[in-house]
C-alpha cells in the first residue's frame, strides 16, 4: 500500500520519515531545511557523533551543534584527501617530456603516460619538444666590404634536451635571439655584399646555422636548430636604386657571357671540323707523295738496271717516249719542204688557234670548225699543185 494511500493503518509517515505532522489533506513536498538537518544527523552517527533528538532539552541541542562541527572537519578532511590524491597524478603527452624536481633539485625527466609524484614535494614543467618553433631576426650590419646590409632571418628550432631548457637558462628563446644575431653578423661581416645579396645568401644561411647551433650547445641552452632561412638581403634604402643599376648591369653582363659562350659553341666545333679535314687532307696528299715518289724509285731502279745492260738502246728509247709525250701534248704542222726550193706560207696562228678551239671545250662553235675545215682544203690544194708541178718539171 502507497505511503500516502487514503485509509487502512493511517500510515501517515513520508519517505523522510515525518511522522503525523499532516495537516490535512496537504501532499506538498517535504521541507528542504528538515531533510539537510537529517542528512547531516545521520553523517554525524556515521562518524561517530551523537544525533539530535525530537522533543529533547537544551543539553540535547548543544550536543548536535557539537556533532554537526565534527561533520563540517571530517568533510573538509574528505576534501584536502580527494585534493592530495588529485594532485598525484598527471598525464604526459606524446608530444611533450616532464621535468621532475624533488625540493628544487632535478630528480628525472618523465616521458609520455600516466605518471606519479608527490604533492608539495614535486614541482613538475611540461616541455613540448616535438614541435617546430620559428623565430625572426632582422637587423643592418656592416659587410666586409664596409656596406651596410639589411638581413631578414628565420631560424626554425624545436627543444631537443628537455632538461637543459628548463634548468639550464633562465630563458631560453632570449638566449636564441641573442645567439642568432651574434652568429648572423659574424657571418655577414666576413662576407663581401656582392655575396650576401647574389649567389652567396645559400651559403650565408648554411654558415649561420652551423655557427648557432654551436652556440646553443655551448650554452647549453637545450635548443636544436632545424633550419635557417636567409628571407631578404637588401642595402639600405637611401642607396636601393644605384644597387638596382649594378644588379641590371651585373645581369647584362651576364647576358652577353652566355651570347658568347653560345657562339663559342657554335664556332669552335666547326674550326675544329675544318681543322681536322685540312689535317685529313694534308696526311692524304702526304701519302700519296711519298707512295708517288717510292713507286717512281722503283721505277728509276728497274730502269738502271735495264740501261746498265743495254745503254744505247735504252737511251733512244727513252728519247722516243719522251718526244712521243711532248708531242701527244702539243699542237704539230709537218711541212715537207725537200721536194721544193719554194716555201710555202701557212697560217700557223690561224691553224694553231682552230687546233686549241677544237681541243678546248667547244665553245668556239660551229664558225671555228669550218674555218680549220677551209684552211685545210687550202693547204690539200696548195700540196697538190706544187706536186703536179714538179711533175711536169721532172719530165
Amino acid at each position: 500500500m502507497a505511503w500516502n494511500e487514503p485509509g487502512g493503518n493511517r500510515n501517515d509517515n513520508d519517505p523522510w520519515g515525518n511522522g503525523g505532522g499532516r495537516r490535512g489533506n496537504d501532499q506538498g513536498p517535504p521541507d528542504l531545511d528538515e531533510a539537510l538537518k537529517k542528512g547531516l544527523d545521520k553523517l554525524n552517527k556515521m562518524l561517530g557523533g551523537k544525533g539530535k533528538k525530537s522533543g529533547g532539552s537544551g543539553g540535547s541541542s548543544g550536543s548536535g551543534g557539537a556533532g554537526g562541527f565534527g561533520a563540517i572537519l571530517a568533510l573538509a578532511g574528505i576534501l584536502v584527501v580527494g585534493y592530495v590524491i588529485f594532485q598525484s597524478f598527471y598525464t604526459v603527452d606524446e608530444q611533450e617530456r616532464a621535468v621532475v624536481l624533488r625540493f628544487g633539485e632535478y630528480a628525472k625527466t618523465e616521458s609520455p603516460g600516466l605518471r606519479f609524484k608527490v604533492p608539495l614535494i614535486d614541482d613538475v614543467t611540461k616541455v613540448g619538444v616535438t614541435n617546430v618553433r620559428t623565430a625572426k631576426s632582422s637587423g643592418q650590419m656592416l659587410t666586409q666590404d664596409s656596406n651596410l646590409v639589411t638581413v631578414d632571418l628565420q631560424v626554425q628550432y624545436r627543444v631537443g634536451e628537455a632538461r637543459a631548457y628548463v634548468l639550464n637558462v633562465r630563458d631560453s628563446n632570449q638566449a636564441l635571439a641573442f645567439a642568432t644575431d651574434s652568429a648572423l653578423r659574424h657571418e655577414v661581416g666576413s662576407s663581401s655584399l656582392n655575396d650576401v645579396l647574389t649567389e652567396g645568401r645559400v651559403e650565408l644561411a648554411v654558415n649561420v646555422e652551423q655557427r648557432l647551433q654551436n652556440f646553443l650547445k655551448e650554452y647549453g641552452t637545450g635548443l636544436e636548430i632545424v633550419r635557417v632561412n636567409v628571407e631578404s638581403t637588401q642595402p639600405p634604402a637611401a642607396v636601393q636604386e644605384a644597387f638596382r643599376e649594378v644588379q641590371r648591369a651585373r645581369e647584362d653582363e651576364q647576358r652577353v657571357k652566355e651570347e658568347a659562350e653560345t657562339y663559342r659553341n657554335k664556332v669552335v666545333p666547326e674550326a675544329r671540323g675544318q681543322a681536322q679535314r685540312m689535317i685529313e687532307e694534308a696526311s692524304a696528299y702526304k701519302q700519296e707523295v711519298v707512295e708517288r715518289a717510292r713507286g717512281e724509285t722503283a721505277r728509276f731502279l728497274e730502269l738502271l738496271a735495264v740501261y746498265q745492260m743495254a745503254p744505247t738502246v735504252t737511251r733512244d728509247r727513252m728519247y722516243l717516249q719522251t718526244v712521243e709525250t711532248v708531242f701527244s701534248n702539243s699542237s704539230k704542222i709537218l711541212v715537207d719542204t725537200e721536194s721544193s726550193g719554194n716555201m710555202m706560207y701557212l697560217p700557223l696562228d690561224r691553224l694553231t688557234q682552230g687546233t686549241s678551239s677544237r681541243s678546248g671545250s667547244g665553245s668556239s662553235g660551229e664558225d671555228g670548225q669550218m674555218d680549220v675545215q677551209a684552211l685545210t682544203d687550202q693547204v690539200i690544194q696548195e700540196l697538190r699543185t706544187r706536186q703536179d708541178t714538179n711533175v711536169r718539171r721532172s719530165r
